[in-house]
């Protein structure tokens, strides 16, 4: 089961606030890369990489895109 890409952010916070309500959603999901972005401007080169398994990624995305329609954060 190969992890795919989910969705770049460039904050590795918000990354992980919306991998914590994926997964609380019963997708798993890890974040790639977010050690690399730990100074402010940084996370404009090197994006946090939510990864989602191959099979989720459809409810990944639909997930997504009801949590932006309900206004409760920023998703993408």
């Amino acid at each position: 089961m190969p992890l795919v890409e989910l969705v770049r952010l460039p904050n590795g916070a918000e990354a992980e606030l919306l991998r914590g309500r994926l997964e609380s959603a019963g997708v798993h999901a890890v974040c790639f890369d977010a050690g690399m972005n730990i100074a402010e401007s940084v996370g404009l080169m090197i994006p946090v990489r939510i990864m989602v398994l191959d099979e989720d990624l459809d409810e990944a995305q639909a997930l997504i895109a009801e949590f932006e329609a309900s206004g409760n954060g920023n998703a993408a």
